[in-house]
This record gives structure tokens, C-alpha cells and sequence, in this order.
């Protein structure tokens, strides 16, 4: 269940852990996981609708 929480909050679906360190170079990697998370669920998406229109 780490990795479903971990991608929440990402998404800004989930509050993040107050506890968990807060440094810039974590932003940054946290910033690059969600543009990579949301290219990935338009490419799905793109392939789905390829896929259903025939």
C-alpha cells in the first residue's frame, strides 16, 4: 500500500506525511514524479481512446 499512498499524494488526492523530511531536492524529485505520473496516465488514455475508435 506504500506505493498507492505514495502516488496519492503526488496527485494531491492524499495529505502528506507531516513527519516526512521537506527539503528542496525532495520537491524537486517529488515535482519531476508527478509530470512523469501524469504523462503516463494521458498516454494510457491516448491509447485507450486509439483502441475504442478502432
Amino acid at each position: 500500500m506504500g506505493v498507492l499512498r505514495q502516488i496519492a499524494q503526488y496527485l494531491y488526492l492524499k495529505k502528506k506525511d507531516p513527519d516526512a523530511p521537506d527539503t528542496q531536492w525532495i520537491r524537486y524529485m517529488h515535482g519531476i514524479n508527478r509530470i512523469s505520473l501524469l504523462l503516463f496516465l494521458f498516454a494510457i488514455l491516448v491509447i485507450i481512446f486509439r483502441l475504442v475508435r478502432g
